[in-house]
This record gives C-alpha cells, sequence and structure tokens, in this order.
C-alpha cells in the first residue's frame, strides 16, 4: 500500500471516529453477547481486499477490576482480493478462520489481535508467488461501538506462510470494518 493511500484511509478512519465519539456508551452486558456479520474493505500495496465475515459471541471474558474486560471471539471469513492495473492473475478467493482476543475499555473502545489460518484459492496473486495456498493470518486493531450492536475498526493484517516454503513475499492490507451484531 502506497503512502497516500494509507493516509488517506487513516485521515477518513480518524474523522469517522472522532465525529462518533459522542455516541453514549455501550452496557458491558450487551458487549460480545450475540454474534456479529462484518464488512471489510482494505487496500494493501497494489490491491484491494473485500471481506464478508461472521464472528461468535463471547467464547470466554475475564472482566479486570475499574470495568474493562478481555474476551476471546472467533472470526471465520471470505474475501476477495483484486490486483490493481495488469498486474496477473487479478484476483484471488481467499478462506480464513481466526481466534481474537479483544481488550475493551469503558464499555466503547478496544483493540484486538488475532493470529489464524487460510487459504488461498491459488499460489500466485499481483505479480506474486506466495508458494503455499495454507498461510497464516496475523491481525492487529483498533475500534470503538458506535451503537449497542454495531462497531466501526481499522485492522491492519499480513498473511504469510511463516517460512514454510520459499517464496515467502507476504501480503499486507489495512482495512476498514463495519460489524453488527444480530
Amino acid at each position: 500500500m502506497n503512502r497516500t493511500h494509507r493516509s488517506a484511509l487513516a485521515a477518513t478512519s480518524l474523522c469517522a471516529v472522532l465525529a462518533l465519539s459522542g455516541h453514549s456508551a455501550v452496557s458491558a452486558q450487551e458487549i460480545y453477547e450475540s454474534p456479529s456479520v462484518g464488512l471489510r474493505l482494505g487496500m494493501g500495496d497494489d490491491y484491494k481486499r473485500a471481506e464478508l465475515a461472521w464472528e461468535s459471541a463471547s467464547l470466554w471474558n475475564y472482566r479486570f477490576d475499574g470495568g474493562s474486560r478481555l474476551d476471546l471471539v472467533g472470526e471465520l471469513g471470505v474475501a476477495y482480493w483484486d490486483a490493481d492495473g495488469s498486474r496477473s492473475p487479478g484476483s484471488v478467493w481467499q478462506l480464513s478462520a481466526t481466534p481474537f482476543l479483544r481488550w475493551t475499555w469503558s464499555d466503547r473502545y478496544y483493540i484486538e489481535a488475532g493470529i489464524g489460518a487460510t487459504v488461498f484459492s491459488r499460489t500466485r496473486f499481483a505479480d506474486e508467488r506466495i508458494s503455499t495456498a495454507f498461510q497464516f493470518g496475523d491481525h492487529v486493531g483498533v475500534g470503538m461501538f458506535l451503537t449497542p450492536n454495531s462497531r466501526l475498526s481499522l485492522r491492519y493484517s499480513h498473511y504469510s506462510n511463516a517460512g514454510i516454503k520459499r517464496p515467502n513475499p507476504g501480503l499486507d492490507v489495512l482495512q476498514l470494518n463495519y460489524s453488527l451484531q444480530y
């Protein structure tokens, strides 16, 4: 992802967070009590990514003194990657399964991290050879609740095969996510 794309996405995300920060906090009992679906849009080095994801209700949680909490949630996703210009192959599909730890404070803001398994539909994409269809996905993000059942977050993800086979160029993407609990 070039510097201009990163700056534009970061600025847009920051504006959205600041504009929406006047909403009231979410009740701690409502956080992650039910599953959610999310739409994630992202950009990387000369490619774009769109994902539809399902997230489980909290599988485990720990409540700290002072009101913050740590939750374990599972996420399943299907994504479509599209390369810019004449890069070949120009598209690839991806399936992923990732457990996430999410630390929430003020019943409003959270940070998350997860490492999971992912499978690509091919081992070549956007003039890159990723060597193996099986890859690991490493994710870190920050987000906030907009309403008791909706969230907005910014997530950085890195996909690589962890050196199982060479070459291992990896794919990096910065993503904006909107999730809705149901």
